[in-house]
């Protein structure tokens, strides 16, 4: 089968170290765009039967001036900015990629909950500052690191990615308690929230975002946490309160708090989170998922889903 496909936002997953060959080798014609605005996409996607996408919206309006769209291909597991009811009635098919950066995520978790807990930033800092060079003794020890081992781990979400996360916590020594979280039924083997926070030495967050879970973390919810306890966000920015995050670390209440997301990206000036006096906090640039084998990984995702798609059996579909 004859097939064009336009590619509208490669930059994101291709830093020149790809093999896009199985990409390529999926259409007759691969068109790719390392960017496009929201006035270029109807242009571009003029007679292509496949529309392959990042974070580009494509929306009713989209979507119904490209009549010749038969699959979107969307290198990445959120689908949130498809408008999946508009592309099933037009008989649009919408498949994701899926668990492609699973251990990648899960060892940024982990980095996270390491740097937190041995003051990392902070003796990194003090390095630079010539702290160390000014000691009198041979260590500099001004910052309280905290052994893993034996301390609990609060889970919320426990797929794919919080079971790895689960697994490397555990080799490390920790307890692993995992949380019920709202709008899924209850298991009884796992702790409703107000009963999981008071436990928890630290807390990673590894669910979607939802209705049910926006802002799962808030004042009420830090507040049960122990002072010295870890927040680590990993999944959606808009899981957390940002300004209520940023008022217990500013109490002191948290040993300290990281995140790779944040509710609007690239952030705004004016998010809680990037104020210069936050203390303890360590952002990273939503990265956590970006490693070459990852997005090696997307690649060859994309590849399947268009195969398995014009044989008649998509998977990893979506709507």
């Amino acid at each position: 089968m004859s097939s064009r496909a336009v590619f509208l936002d490669l930059s994101p997953l291709e830093q020149g170290d790809l093999d896009l060959t199985p990409l390529h080798s999926a259409f007759s014609e691969l068109v790719c765009h390392e960017q496009s605005t929201a006035d270029q996409i109807v242009e571009r996607l003029q007679g292509a039967q496949v529309a392959i996408v990042n974070k580009v919206a494509l929306n009713a309006d989209t979507l119904a001036a490209c009549p010749d769209l038969k699959l979107i291909l969307v290198s990445a597991t959120g689908v949130n900015n498809i408008d999946l009811q508009a592309a099933g009635e037009r008989g649009i098919v919408v498949c994701n990629c899926q668990a492609y950066g699973t251990p990648t995520v899960a060892q940024h978790t982990l980095m996270l909950l390491l740097a937190l807990a041995t003051r990392l930033p902070d003796y990194q800092a003090a390095v630079a500052r010539g702290r160390w060079q000014e000691s009198g003794q041979f260590c500099l020890l001004d910052f309280p690191i905290v052994e893993l081992e034996g301390k609990t781990l609060g889970l919320l979400g426990h797929g794919e990615l919080g079971s790895a996360v689960s697994r490397l916590a555990e080799a490390f020594g920790m307890r692993v308690l995992v949380g019920n979280l709202p709008g899924r039924p209850r298991r009884p083997e796992r702790l409703d929230l107000d009963d999981l926070l008071p436990q928890v030495d630290a807390l990673t967050l590894h669910c979607p975002l939802t209705e049910q879970t926006r802002n799962l973390i808030g004042a009420h919810e830090l507040q049960l946490m122990k002072p010295n306890a870890f927040l680590i966000n990993a999944a959606r920015g808009g899981l957390v309160d940002e300004q209520a995050l940023a008022d217990a670390l500013r109490r002191g209440h948290l040993g300290g708090a990281a995140t790779d997301v944040l509710t609007s990206e690239p952030p705004r000036d004016d998010n809680p989170l990037l104020a210069p006096d936050l203390p303890r906090l360590i952002i990273t640039p939503h990265s956590a998922w970006g490693s070459r084998e990852a997005r090696q990984r997307i690649v060859g995702q994309l590849a399947e889903n268009a195969a398995a798609f014009f044989a008649g059996a998509p998977i990893r579909q979506v709507n």
